[in-house]
C-alpha cells in the first residue's frame, strides 16, 4: 500500500526503541522508502546498523553531519517525505516540538516538514500525566499532528499504568491511514455495517451465520484510508477493532437496525454484513414448544435494514447493498437492486471459488441500474477500493 511513498521514521530515546525496528520492517514490507533519524538518546538503545540494515539508507543523527557536504539532510529529507512518523517519542522530544525548538538532527528535520506528521508518545506514567507533557501534547494536536494515544500495562521501569508504545502494526495503520491513499473521501461520512448478527434462542444458543465480516471490515478500513469519517456497525466478534473508526459492536439484527438509524444520515452507506435472517419467536426455556421430546423454534424474519434504508433514503444519500447467491446470480441480485431502491449491490456466488465467507479474496459483480461490471478474483481490499471509487462516481 505504500509503494512510491517516503516515510521518515523518527526514533527518540527509550526502551520501546526496539519496536521500532519492527515498524520499520513493516514499512518495507509495505514497500515504502523509509529512511530513519535517530537522537543521541535513541543511539544510546540501539544502533544505527540495525536500521540501515532494514532500510538500505543511511540512518542521520547529526544535523552537522560531514558526510553529507554536497546537501542539507534535514531539509531535503523533509522536502521529499510523504508523511513522518516519530516512535517512539520521548517527553523531551515532545516538548521540543511543541516550542518550536530544533537543536538536533530529528526536531530541524521536524520542523522543516510540510508533510503529515504522526508522534507516538512513550513514557513512563507521571511525566504523561504531568501537566506540561499534556499541554504539550494538545499543542501538537493544535498543529495537526496526528497523536497516537499510549497503551495502559506493566511498563519497563516496573511501574503500571498508561505510557507504553503501542504494537508495530497500530503504528504502521496510523501510517497507511495517512499517507496510504489520496483522501478523495474527506468531508463524506461513511456507514459500513459488517459481520453476522446473532439470534438468541436462550442465554447459552443462538441462531447465526457463517459470516465472518472480513468484506465489511475492508471496506470500512479503506473508506477511511481515503479521508472518510467512518462508522462501522458490527455483528463480529473476532476481528479487532480498526484504528481512527468509531466502531459500533451490536449482536442481533435488531441491535444493528437501531445503531443504522442513529447513522442514517451518512453519505455513503454500504451494508455489508450477513443478517441472520430468522429470530425465535420465544427465547425463554418455559416457551418452546415441545414435540416427541424434540425443541421445537417457531421462528420470526429478522429486520430488513437494507429495505429499510431504501425505504428512507435521504437526498443524494448513495446506498450500496451485497448479494450473497447460489443461482441466477444477475437475475436475483437485480431483483434486489430495484425492490429495496439501492444504488449499486455487489453481488458474489458462494459457490465461486475464492468468494463467499471467510477468505481473503471475493469474486464481485458490481450491478447498477445501467449496467454490470465484472471484477476478477482479488483481495478483499482491492475489491473495497473498487467500490468505493464506482460509489464516487455517481455522486
Amino acid at each position: 500500500m505504500l509503494k512510491g511513498k517516503k516515510v521518515l521514521l523518527g526514533i527518540t530515546g527509550g526502551i520501546a526503541c526496539y519496536k521500532a525496528a519492527e515498524l520499520t520492517s513493516l514499512l518495507k514490507k509495505q514497500h515504502a522508502d523509509v529512511n530513519v533519524i535517530m537522537t543521541k538518546g535513541a543511539v544510546e538503545f540501539m544502533t544505527p546498523l540495525t536500521f540501515e540494515a532494514l532500510t538500505g539508507n543511511r540512518v542521520h543523527t547529526d544535523v552537522f553531519d560531514r558526510e553529507c557536504a554536497t546537501e542539507i539532510p534535514h531539509i531535503s529529507l523533509s522536502a521529499d517525505a510523504d508523511v513522518l512518523i516519530i516512535a517512539p517519542a520521548t517527553a523531551n522530544i515532545i516538548a521540543k516540538l511543541s516550542n518550536g525548538i530544533a537543536d538536533d538532527m530529528l526536531s530541524s528535520t521536524a520542523l522543516a516538514c510540510s508533510c503529515k506528521k504522526i508522534i507516538a508518545p512513550a513514557m513512563n506514567t507521571r511525566m504523561l500525566e504531568n501537566p506540561v507533557t499534556a499541554d504539550n501534547i494538545e499543542r501538537l494536536k493544535k498543529y495537526g499532528w496526528l497523536v497516537i494515544e499510549p497503551d495502559a500495562g506493566r511498563l519497563a521501569c516496573g511501574d503500571t499504568g498508561k505510557g507504553k508504545l503501542p504494537a508495530p502494526e497500530v503504528l504502521l495503520e496510523a501510517v497507511l491511514y495517512t499517507a496510504a491513499k489520496e483522501k478523495d473521501l474527506a468531508g463524506k461520512k461513511v456507514l459500513v455495517t459488517a459481520g453476522p448478527t446473532k439470534e438468541a434462542i436462550d442465554p447459552v444458543r443462538y441462531i447465526t451465520n457463517r459470516s465472518t465480516g472480513k468484506m465489511g471490515y475492508a471496506l470500512a478500513r479503506t473508506a477511511a484510508m481515503r479521508g472518510a469519517d467512518v462508522t462501522l456497525v458490527t455483528g463480529s466478534d473476532t476481528l479487532p477493532d480498526i484504528p481512527f473508526i468509531n466502531t459500533v459492536h451490536i449482536e442481533s439484527a435488531r441491535d444493528m437496525l437501531e445503531a443504522v438509524k442513529e447513522f442514517s444520515d451518512s453519505d455513503i452507506i454500504v451494508k455489508a454484513a450477513a443478517v441472520a435472517d430468522y429470530r425465535p419467536k420465544a427465547v425463554a426455556e418455559d416457551k418452546i414448544k415441545k414435540s416427541d421430546g424434540d425443541a421445537v423454534i417457531e421462528l420470526d424474519r429478522t429486520d430488513d435494514i437494507l429495505k429499510y434504508l431504501g425505504e428512507n433514503k435521504k437526498e443524494g444519500q448513495l446506498l450500496c447493498g451485497f448479494s450473497m447467491e447460489t443461482r441466477d446470480l444477475i437475475e436475483n441480485s437485480r431483483k434486489k437492486l430495484i425492490n429495496k431502491k439501492l444504488d449499486m449491490i455487489c453481488a458474489n456466488n458462494l459457490k465461486v471459488e475464492g468468494a463467499g465467507f471467510g477468505t481473503s479474496t471475493n469474486v464481485i459483480t458490481l450491478i447498477t441500474k445501467d449496467e454490470e461490471t465484472e471484477l476478477p478474483l482479488m483481495s478483499k481490499e482491492e475489491a473495497a477500493d473498487i467500490i468505493f471509487t464506482r460509489l464516487l462516481s455517481m455522486l
